[in-house]
């Protein structure tokens, strides 16, 4: 299958992207004293707020081998990023660079927007995270290069679970750790009936999807006799982890059922929760006291490996972001040069001083003894991912798994919901 190009980018975008290979390698001719273009970088607010001084690192080495290339860092915010970054590629104005999340790099595979990478040309390749290079391949071609990793576990107030059970410590088993849930509900729900122990909200589906995979089930499977994706939550141990998610909502979550995350880390850092399943970074959030959260807590919050069913961790989401390179842009190879700077192995030494998860397994690997790191390192090499399907692109596919798990919370029977989140997805997963 070929990639298809979107009605945004349109006939005029390849031909722009056409004209800019030419340019390129007119211009990758030169020497790099002698190139003058502009270099149009976009990269979330993370790096602007979080490592600052690696953008402007990277910036100055590469002005001193261009030292007449302008390169211009625009740092964007997720909520309107996407919308913002299709406008841009149906322009004329788009960036040369733009981060990804990595749950959005097929769309923008499957529209052309990506220029192809060679791998080896960038330090690390071998040993780079493979739930992120494989967020980065179609059909055996890679389109992006992956920037850090993330991976969701639990995140808890030290303070409530030690007044509660003794211990500051997550209990590593889900038995004694929901034991530990039912002494925290004891200690705090009875003087706070919106108090929960374990906050899950109902549609939360990277946590039910989290379940799912701990059972052995699946969101789909490629069928090689029909060549089509076949949902496969209606099986009986998908079912199964989405009954077990749905029943720990149910006893737990004291607040409003029909919820999704976005807002779990402020219920925390509200005092309304003991335990949260979320993103290693969302610690640093709870205790955000100037972006809603709460520097009382400071020092309370840790982090652990969520305890999952059979006695095993529970199965994380593999998080993070990708870098791509635009098939319109007419630098291509001064794009490729600077984003091997921004994620080399030097680079790669700074996000990791900050307790951010580097793109490799090599600079991951002593993460995974630190305690600040430890849980959410030793999370990423065993995550899940969604399937890596053109269908399975659209902002569709998170409504198909929240509506189906708020159809459970509202009474339906985790058999009837999943087979109709089934056919859905056999729908949206196959029309690609």
């Amino acid at each position: 299958m070929k990639r298809k190009l979107i009605a945004a980018i349109g006939v005029a975008g390849m031909m722009a992207g056409l004209a800019a290979c030419g340019d390129s390698e007119t211009a990758s001719n030169a020497k790099p004293e002698d190139r003058k273009e502009n270099l149009t970088v976009w990269l979330m607010v993370d790096a602007q707020s979080t490592w600052p001084e690696l953008v402007k690192d990277v910036n100055a080495q590469f002005k001193k081998k261009y030292p007449n290339v302008k390169v211009n860092v625009q740092y964007q915010g997720w909520a309107d990023k996407a919308k913002k970054l299709d406008t841009a590629l149906g322009g004329d104005k788009f960036p040369d660079v733009v981060e990804l999340g990595n749950t959005e790099t097929m769309q923008y595979i499957l529209n052309g927007a990506l220029a192809e990478i060679d791998p080896k040309k960038y330090e690390n390749s071998d040993t780079w995270i493979q739930g992120l290079t494989d967020t980065c391949t179609f059909e055996g071609k890679q389109y992006c290069v992956p920037y850090y990793a993330g991976a969701r576990v639990a995140v808890y107030n030290q303070e409530m679970l030690k007044k509660a059970t003794g211990s500051d410590a997550l209990p590593e088993t889900e038995d004694a750790f929901l034991k530990a849930m039912d002494k925290v509900s004891k200690e705090y729900g009875e003087k706070d009936k919106r108090y929960s122990s374990l906050y899950l909200p109902g549609r939360y589906w990277y946590a039910a999807m989290s379940y799912v995979a701990a059972y052995g089930g699946q969101i789909a499977e490629y069928d090689e006799g029909s060549k089509e994706w076949k949902g496969m939550l209606s099986s009986p141990e998908s079912q199964k982890g989405i009954q077990h998610f749905v029943d720990l909502v149910k006893k737990y979550n004291k607040a409003d059922l029909t919820k999704d995350e976005q807002d779990h880390a402020n219920v925390m850092a509200n005092e309304k929760a003991g335990v949260i399943y979320g993103n290693g970074w969302e610690a640093g959030s709870v205790v955000d006291g100037k972006n809603n959260g709460n520097a009382k807590l400071e020092g309370k919050i840790a982090t652990a490996g969520m305890p999952g069913p059979e006695g095993k961790a529970l199965p994380s989401f593999i998080g993070g972001s990708d870098l791509g390179i635009v098939e319109k842009s007419k630098a291509k190879d001064l794009a490729e040069e600077w984003v091997s700077l921004f994620t080399n192995e030097k680079s790669m030494e700074v996000l990791a001083s900050k307790n951010i998860l580097p793109n490799n397994t090599k600079q991951l690997e002593p993460l995974k003894e630190k305690p600040e790191t430890a849980a959410v390192a030793n999370a990423v090499p065993d995550a899940w991912f969604t399937p890596i399907a053109p269908g399975w692109t659209s902002i569709e596919k998170e409504e198909v798994l929240k509506n189906m798990l708020l159809q459970i919370i509202k009474g339906d029977s985790v058999e009837k919901a999943a087979k109709a989140a089934d056919a859905k997805i056999d729908e949206l997963i196959n029309k690609g």
